[in-house]
C-alpha cells in the first residue's frame, strides 16, 4: 500500500487532502502538534478510517520529523503546516520564520537523510507576490509584504534548492486564496459568513472588518487539494500556480454574502483600523494556465458555489446556536 504524510492535516487544506488520499487507497499519516485543546474537528469524521493514523510531530522539531519519515518512508509528503495567518505574522515574525520557513528545510533534510525517494510538496502562497501587480504566474517576481510571505519565499527557494542540489522530487504548489466551510474562523472570508449568518438570526448586530478594498483570487480548498495531488504525482518535478483566475474585492465578497441573506452589508459592517496590516497587499490574481495545460487541472467550484456552501454551513451553526440560546431563556 502506498503511503503519505501530511503536516498540517488538521488544517483546512490538510483535511481535504486527507479525504482525497484515503479515497485513492493511501495509508495516511497525519502530523499533529501536541496541544492542550482538541483541534482535530476537521478530520473527526475520518477518525475510524483504518488507513488514517495521527502521529505527534512539529515543524519546529527536526527529531520528530526525522523519526516519522524514517519510520514511514512515505511515497508522498505534503507540507501543509505553517503559522499561516498573515496579520498575526507581524506580531510573531521569528516564530513564523522558524515554522513556516525553516520548517520546510527540516522536512527536506529529514527526507534527504531518511527517505530520498519520497516525493515532497510544500504549500507555497500567493502572498509571496505581495506588491507585484496581477496577474501573477510562475515567472512573476516575488515582493513579499509580511513576515509570513517572507517565510514562504524562504521555503519556496529551499524546495527548489534541494531539488537541484540532491535531485529530489521536491515541488511548490503556489496556491492563491482557498476557502471552504472548514476555513479558520479568524480568516476574513469565514469571519464574514459567520458574522452574516449570526446577524441574520439576531445573534449579533455588527461585524468589524479591516481593509475592504483588497482584491483576491478565491478558490475552494477541495479544488486546491486536487491540484496539489496532480502536482506531486506528475511525471516530472516542477512548480505550479493554483488559482481560479478571477479577482474579487473583499467588499464584493461581503456584499455577495449579505445579499444572499437579504441583508444590506452597509448597515452592519464596521471598520476597525486594528485589523489593518502594516503593509497591505492590494491585488492578487493567479494565472494557472501552466497547471491547466500541463496537468489537466480545472476547478469544480465557482465563486458563487463557494460562497453558497460556506453560508449553508455557517447558517447551520448559527441556527444551532440560536436554538440553544432560546432554550436557555425558557429554563
Amino acid at each position: 500500500m502506498k503511503s503519505c504524510v501530511i503536516s498540517g492535516i488538521s488544517g483546512q487544506t490538510g483535511s481535504y487532502l486527507c479525504e482525497l488520499l484515503l479515497s485513492k487507497g493511501y495509508k495516511v499519516y497525519g502530523i499533529k502538534r501536541r496541544s492542550s485543546s482538541i483541534n482535530t474537528e476537521r478530520i473527526d469524521h475520518l477518525f475510524d478510517h483504518p488507513n488514517l493514523e495521527l502521529v505527534y510531530g512539529d515543524l519546529a522539531d527536526y527529531s520528530s520529523l526525522s523519526s516519522i519519515i524514517g519510520d514511514v518512508k512515505p511515497d508522498l509528503f505534503f507540507n501543509c503546516g505553517a503559522m499561516s495567518h498573515v496579520k498575526v505574522s507581524f506580531g510573531i515574525p521569528e516564530y513564523t520564520m522558524d515554522v513556516t520557513g525553516t520548517g520546510v528545510i527540516r522536512v527536506l533534510e529529514a527526507i534527504r537523510k531518511n527517505s530520498p525517494s519520497t516525493r515532497f510538496l510544500t504549500a507555497s502562497s500567493s502572498e509571496m507576490y505581495g506588491a507585484s501587480p496581477p496577474p501573477q504566474n510562475e515567472d512573476t517576481k516575488f515582493h513579499p509584504c509580511s513576515p509570513y510571505a517572507v517565510a514562504k519565499v524562504a521555503g519556496y527557494y529551499a524546495t527548489i534548492n534541494y531539488r537541484e542540489a540532491y535531485n529530489m522530487f521536491a515541488v511548490n504548489s503556489v496556491a492563491f486564496n482557498h476557502e471552504s466551510p472548514r476555513r479558520g474562523e479568524t480568516f476574513v472570508t469565514r469571519k464574514v459568513t459567520i458574522g452574516a449568518t449570526r446577524i441574520k438570526l439576531g445573534l449579533q448586530n455588527e461585524l468589524y472588518l479591516g481593509n475592504l478594498k483588497s482584491k483576491r483570487d478565491w478558490s475552494h480548498a477541495a479544488d486546491t487539494a486536487e491540484a496539489m495531488y496532480k502536482i506531486i504525482t506528475a511525471d516530472s518535478a516542477d512548480d505550479y500556480v493554483i488559482s481560479s483566475g478571477e479577482m474579487h474585492s473583499i467588499e464584493e465578497f461581503v456584499e455577495k454574502v449579505f445579499s444572499k441573506l437579504d441583508l444590506d452589508y452597509k448597515k452592519y459592517v464596521k471598520f476597525d483600523p486594528r485589523l489593518l496590516r502594516p503593509t497591505e497587499v492590494d491585488a492578487l490574481c493567479g494565472d494557472s494556465s501552466k497547471l491547466r495545460n500541463a496537468l489537466g487541472w480545472k476547478p469544480k467550484y465557482t465563486f458563487d458555489m463557494l460562497i453558497d456552501e460556506m453560508i449553508e454551513s455557517d447558517m447551520k451553526l448559527a441556527t444551532n446556536e440560536k436554538l440553544i440560546k432560546d432554550n436557555e431563556k425558557k429554563i
